[in-house]
């Protein structure tokens, strides 16, 4: 498997992990020094720590999340990822009560990898169709 194969690899992976949280695969792939820009969120997300908070932010209120991987690009140390968020909002999502709604947004993940390890990644969702999909 080539590196650029690899990286994409870990990218996937990535999302199968946070929808589990798997602790493990979190400390051993994500560096301590990883940080998520993201500027829909109210905190910052540093290391394989602030990826399990932004777990337990977001699962609560979406339990049945699915993330459908749609496309992958990769250069260097970066892949760029093309997805959705689709789930049914059933429980509180910072001041929002369960809406009961369903979201499906677009998103698009750019994660830079050094040595098999995410260092950084930058996000940007859809929030303005996700307000729109809850009521808001």
């Amino acid at each position: 498997m080539s590196q650029l194969e690899a990286n994409k690899q870990l990218c996937r992976d990535y999302f199968q992990a946070f929808l589990i949280k798997d602790e493990a695969w979190m400390r051993a792939h994500i560096a301590p020094t990883f940080v998520r820009h993201d500027p829909g969120l109210p905190f910052e997300v540093r290391g394989p720590e602030g990826v399990m908070q932004l777990h337990d932010a977001l699962m609560p209120a979406f339990p049945d999340m699915q993330l459908p991987l749609l496309d992958f690009v990769a250069e260097g140390e970066k892949v760029l990822v093309r997805l959705k968020v689709q789930a049914t909002h059933t429980g509180a999502f910072g001041d929002l009560a369960a809406t009961g709604r369903q979201i499906n947004i677009d998103v698009m993940d750019l994660f830079q990898i050094r040595d098999g390890v995410l260092i950084e990644h930058w996000a940007l969702l859809d929030n303005m169709r996700m307000t729109q999909q809850l009521g808001g």
